[in-house]
Formats: C-alpha cells, structure tokens, sequence
C-alpha cells in the first residue's frame, strides 16, 4: 500500500493505494476518503510602507508575476500596478484613480485569492 495525499477544490484527503502485480485484478471494496484540513494560509502580508486609503484588490486567484509600480510611485489612472496570472492569462491589475502607491502587499510568485488586498493608495 503506499499512502498519498490529494488536494481537491481546497480540501485535503489521504488516500491508500494498493499496488497489484502484473495481470492481476482486485475486488476489494472503494473506502471512504478522509477529510484532512486544508494547510493554513500564510500568517503575514509583505507590506512596503504604510497602508494607504484606497485599496487595489485581486478581483480572482492566480498567482502575481510582475509588481510595476512600488511604494512612493505616482500612478495614474488605469496604469498598471500589478501583473496577476489566472488560468494562464497575465491580468494587469490597474489603478482606479489617480495617486501615489502607499503599499505593496504581495511580491512575485505569491498566490492571492480573490479579495485580497494587493497593494494601497492614497
């Protein structure tokens, strides 16, 4: 038997699978899987400075794969902060209004759910 851990939709099983030898057939009755919890997210933000009064949030999950504007540069309107990919599209992520960015709240490679606070304005 060697034992596995498989992840579906967010929730965790382990599983047990028999290995069987050439030509043979087996059976044994499918168990129940158990739900394992799910690893915690992770504990803190990477934040750039202090938090500003508008928020740039993840409007899906993905993964963030470029950062273009840092703490204390001037955006405008529809620039882009951010780059998000998503089902293997890049999204750049833009500023609603125009600002200063206060914060960056994710670096590179992190995975961010959708609502999470990306970065801040002011």
């Amino acid at each position: 038997m060697k034992n596995y851990r498989i992840t579906v939709n967010g929730v965790a099983y382990d599983v047990a699978v028999e290995e069987l030898g050439a030509g043979e057939a087996s059976a044994a009755p499918v168990s129940t899987p158990t739900a394992v919890p799910a690893p915690a997210k992770k504990a803190a933000p990477k934040t750039s400075g202090s938090a500003g009064a508008v928020k740039i949030t993840a409007p899906m999950p993905g993964k963030i794969v470029a950062v273009k504007a840092q703490a204390g540069a001037s955006v405008k309107k529809g620039d882009a902060v951010l780059v998000l990919e998503a089902m293997k599209m890049e999204n750049e992520i833009c500023a609603a209004q125009d600002g200063v960015i206060a914060s960056v709240e994710v670096a590179v490679g992190d995975m961010v759910e959708g609502g999470d606070v990306l970065a801040t304005m002011n």
